[in-house]
């Protein structure tokens, strides 16, 4: 039986994820494969490579930080989560990553990226963290507030504009039990795209790219209503916040996103022994 673990986006709401990560580590719970979206997929790299904690403290202990995410990073560099220091610097110097640890690791992972020219999601593979470092960069590189990322010739953004939660790709790949971690309520439908005519200014010359955003609420709750099906059947569980996050995407109250955590982690625990039953049962 192959398990696999989906990690949805949301940005700072993924300081849920990482409490949920941090008991999953805590238990020792693993998985085949893993698919991280956006701030779920920086959130997979400190869960794969055991360090539990790391998660949450990248997400706030660099909060006053100019680098970490300001309109002065954006301004100064297109990037409103800045790159060089969320992608090197803390990984590489402030707060290292274990590369050797993720290198044992025999999980799969990819990182999803949404394509600019095509407009659809690929689906990358992470086999080292500091050589393959940009896939993950990508994933969370949001539209109007980050560059393109280039890879291999690719041109990429934001894994969840194209494949926000990507489910189906993880039964493609033969999981027969998947976990999906979601930082929204069961009940939050996605609304009309409002960003679409600044995507169609800013992104010209993307216009498949354009495409994606405009259709990302149809997919994200067409997803939706198939991930209830896929859990009636006992393919999927969900871990959800049972109430909203009142966490901004861009949050910077270091209490708001403690309690955030803390809720991960509380329902995390909460659904161990239904968590375990599904991963182990036949």
């Amino acid at each position: 039986m192959k398990l696999g673990l989906v990690l949805e986006g949301g940005a700072m709401r993924g300081v849920f994820t990482a409490g949920v990560l941090d008991t999953f580590l805590d238990h020792g719970i693993g998985f085949d494969f893993c698919y991280g979206v956006s701030a779920g997929a920086c959130l997979a790299c400190s869960y794969l490579c055991a360090q539990k904690e790391r998660g949450y403290h990248v997400m706030t202990d660099y909060l006053e930080n100019k680098d970490y995410c300001s309109f002065s990073s954006l301004v100064r560099t297109g990037d409103l989560f800045g790159a060089e220091f969320l992608y090197h610097t803390i990984p590489e110097q402030l707060y290292p990553i274990d590369n050797d640890a993720y290198l044992k690791n025999n999980t799969c992972f990819y990182s999803v990226v949404t394509d600019c020219n095509s407009g659809k999601a690929e689906y990358l593979q992470v086999r080292d963290m500091f050589h393959d470092v940009d896939m993950v960069r990508a994933s969370a590189s949001l539209p109007l507030v980050s560059r393109i990322v280039k890879i291999d010739g690719g041109m990429y953004l934001d894994g969840g504009v194209a494949d926000p939660i990507p489910v189906e790709r993880a039964l493609e790949d033969g999981c027969d039990r998947i976990v999906v971690v979601l930082t929204r309520h069961r009940e939050y439908r996605k609304g009309k795209e409002k960003t679409v005519p600044l995507m169609k200014l800013k992104y010209r010359n993307f216009p498949k790219l354009v495409s994606a955003m405009e259709k990302r609420p149809q997919v994200y709750n067409d997803t939706l209503e198939k991930l209830a099906r896929w859990e009636s059947e006992g393919k999927v569980m969900i871990l959800a916040p049972e109430q909203p996050l009142q966490i901004r995407r861009t949050e910077k109250n270091r209490e708001v996103l403690r309690r955030g955590y803390e809720q991960g982690r509380s329902l995390a625990e909460c659904a161990l022994p239904a968590l375990n039953i599904f991963l182990t049962k036949e």
